[in-house]
């Protein structure tokens, strides 16, 4: 459990809204985030598990319930943020689930699916803050991409072009955000064990917790024999890297994307796997 160990946090005073923040890797920001000082809107689709991880933070944390496939939805978010705490200096694209079609099945609504959350939700997301930050003359935006769209047979056909488009995207804007102030990075996870593996947060909440956390288990076994550091990665390994981009500490850091995998991506499994 991460908790706040000091008065002053690297974030004290700011404000950080987290899409897809309702399980996994955007619960575990939205946990490290609030420990470290900020006030953290949560955006997701599930009000209950919202609700669940905004009861526990406590004072400084809100939710916001919308479509993150659709641009009315990132928008509306990101204008409850700062309803609720009059200002956003941090947005971290995170929402995200896994996609279906292979080269010869897709199908148009396979694509439309995939790109609308991996992508599109990226893309507003950029497009409805900066105008915020613009004005503040600073801030910083992360996307969540994958090494998936760097490594090939590393995701889904569909999620990896996808990620591969986020990755880029992050170049562009940050080229065209940083004059003003704004930082523009992403993060790609390798081998992190969270719901999507196992269809996603909202087939987790209609299994038993223990066959969830056996297939968890599972996953985290198979994931860490592909890495060199045997062992696969947690959400809390994410969100660390987040806090690092999102704080002062990273704030020469532009256009970049942050490789956070173990060393999965330099070539697939170790030859020291047992």
């Amino acid at each position: 459990m991460i908790t706040r160990e000091s008065k002053m946090g690297r974030l004290e005073g700011r404000v950080a809204l987290i899409t897809g923040g309702t399980s996994g890797i955007g619960a575990a920001t939205a946990r490290l985030f609030h420990a470290e000082g900020a006030k953290v809107m949560i955006a997701g689709r599930s009000r209950a598990r919202a609700q669940a991880i905004v009861e526990e933070l406590g004072a400084g944390a809100g939710f916001a319930i919308g479509d993150l496939a659709d641009e009315s939805g990132v928008a509306g978010a990101i204008e409850a943020t700062i309803t609720r705490f009059g200002d956003i200096d941090i947005l971290f694209n995170n929402a995200g689930g896994p996609t279906a079609g292979d080269v010869e099945t897709v199908t148009q609504a396979d694509y439309r699916a995939a790109m609308d959350l991996l992508f599109g939700s990226v893309l507003w997301g950029i497009k409805h803050a900066a105008p915020h930050l613009k004005a503040k003359g600073r801030g910083a935006i992360i996307n969540n991409s994958s090494v998936a769209g760097l490594r090939c047979h590393m995701g889904g056909y569909l999620y990896s072009a996808a990620k591969a488009a986020v990755t880029h995207l992050t170049r562009m804007a940050g080229m065209e955000l940083g004059r003003y102030g704004v930082t523009v990075n992403s993060i790609s996870p390798g081998g992190i064990v969270t719901p999507i593996f196992i269809g996603g947060a909202g087939r987790s909440d209609t299994l038993p917790a223990a066959e969830t956390e056996a297939m968890m288990e599972e996953v985290a076994a198979a994931i860490g024999k592909g890495t060199p550091l045997l062992r696969a990665g947690g959400p809390e390994e994410i969100a660390r890297a987040a806090l690092y981009l999102a704080s002062d500490e990273g704030r020469f850091v532009n256009c970049h994307d942050l490789v956070v995998d173990g060393g999965m991506s330099t070539g697939g499994k170790t030859r020291y796997a047992r």
